[in-house]
Parts: structure tokens; C-alpha cells; sequence
């Protein structure tokens, strides 16, 4: 799910207002129009591909909130620092982050076509040794079968359902290493929950994705905007998060 528009047709799919937006989730429908756009960087940014600042824009904002974290994401130096990229569509965000800061990466994708372009855009993080292994499959089917020092969750969790999600989000609190860390970054709705028939995803708010957290077990550390991006997207926050 990349960054989110305004627009028209995304705040009227709303009008009923007896129905729950993430009741609305279909996975196989998202994985339906996922598998139809480009296995590019265009095609899973929506359009906001390396044509726009918005990749270069996300990219800085996050490892700016990690390094303003970098205390409290300290651990012992004889642990390795596993990180899983969630959602982790063609790879981008390891290929232009998280190797660099991660002793190994692990990828979880759903996607055939994006999880096909992965050895491609790759190629850097697997010549350094880095790479680690590749999940084809949905967030809420993970199994965790090592303990991670970063779970990274960015512009995917709007294809889960909220209780669906809150039982992701514990699976990853049992997967963190002592003082391991989840990284939460998605589009954030002003008002109420919002659902894009597009993709059939669920654009949050703050306070919806806080009360989540809070069911998850999951404290709190620190958020921030994201800045930089479009006036016409829907705000990006960042959240970093430990168990509780």
C-alpha cells in the first residue's frame, strides 16, 4: 500500500456509516491489484516513483527517526541484528535502508510479481552477505523462526483488518530479541478510518492505530511525521514501539 492520495473517490467509500471500514478488507482483492501494477518502484509507491521526491523523501525521514532512536535501539554487541522487512513489495526499503543498518535482512511479501523482481533490485544486499530469507506469503500466515532486533511495518498494514492486525502485531512482539524494536509507518486519516476499495486497504488514524497498539501489548516510544512528501498525500507518521 504506498503513500495515499486525497481524493474523492477514496473519502465517499465511507458514506455508509454502518459499515466498519476494515470490515471491508478482501485479501484476495488486494493481492488481486497488487499482482496487476508494475513490479517497480513507481508501481508500489502509486505512482510516486523515483520520477518524484517521495522516495528519496522516505527514505531520509526514516533514517533520521532512527537515528534520533539510536539509543533506544541499542543491544548487546554479541547479538545479531536480524531485521524483517513487512510488506516489503519489490524490496526498496532494504535495498535503500535497512541492509545498511542491519547485521541480516529478511523480506515478507505476498506478491508473486514483486517477490520475482526481488533478486533484481537485491543484488547489493546479497553481494554484501546481508540478505536474509524471503517469506512469500501474507503478514497475518508469519511464523516467526528466529528473534529480530527491528520489525519494520511501512505502508502495508492498512491490508490487514484491526483484530487481524492486532494478532499480527503480538506475533512480532514474541519475535523481538530483549529491547528489540517494531517501526510502524503508515498514512495517517484526519478524522475517521477511511477504505480504499482500490487496493481494499484501510487508511487509519492516529488514534485508531494508538488504541491498536495498546490491545498489541506494545508501548510507545516515539513518533514523528514524516516531512517532505506532497501536499496532496495523506500525512505519514512514524511510530517506534517495544513490548510493553
Amino acid at each position: 500500500m504506498p503513500a495515499k492520495q486525497f481524493s474523492n473517490d477514496i473519502e465517499t467509500d465511507n458514506t455508509n456509516s454502518d459499515v466498519i471500514p476494515d470490515s471491508q478488507i478482501n485479501y484476495d482483492d488486494a493481492i488481486s491489484y497488487w499482482s496487476s501494477v508494475p513490479a517497480s518502484v513507481n508501481g508500489v509507491l502509486g505512482g510516486f516513483g523515483e520520477q518524484t521526491p517521495v522516495p528519496k523523501v522516505d527514505i531520509v525521514g526514516s533514517l533520521t527517526f532512527l537515528r534520533k532512536l539510536s539509543t533506544r535501539l541499542s543491544v548487546g554487541q554479541d547479538k545479531v541484528k536480524y531485521t524483517i522487512d513487512m510488506g516489503a513489495g519489490i524490496g526498496r526499503i532494504t535495498r535503500d535502508l535497512l541492509w545498511k543498518v542491519s547485521d541480516k535482512v529478511d523480506l515478507l511479501e505476498p506478491v508473486k510479481p514483486f517477490v520475482e523482481q526481488m533478486p533484481i533490485e537485491l543484488q547489493q544486499v546479497q553481494s554484501a552477505g546481508k540478505l536474509g530469507q524471503i517469506y512469500d506469503i501474507g503478514m497475518q500466515e508469519w511464523v516467526p523462526d528466529k528473534q529480530y532486533w527491528l520489525i519494520w511495518c511501512q505502508w502495508c498494514v492498512g491490508q490487514l483488518p484491526d483484530d487481524v492486525l492486532v494478532e499480527f502485531w503480538k506475533t512480532c512482539r514474541s519475535a523481538l530479541i530483549e529491547n528489540g524494536t517494531i517501526i510502524v509507518k503508515e498514512n495517517i486519516a484526519p478524522v475517521e478510518d477511511v477504505f480504499d476499495e482500490t487496493d481494499s486497504s484501510v487508511t487509519r488514524t492516529d488514534a485508531k492505530f494508538r488504541q491498536l497498539f495498546i490491545r498489541a501489548g506494545l508501548k510507545l516510544i516515539a513518533s514523528d511525521v514524516q516531512k517532505g512528501l506532497p501536499k496532496e498525500l495523506y500525512p505519514v507518521r512514524m511510530y517506534c514501539l517495544k513490548a510493553q
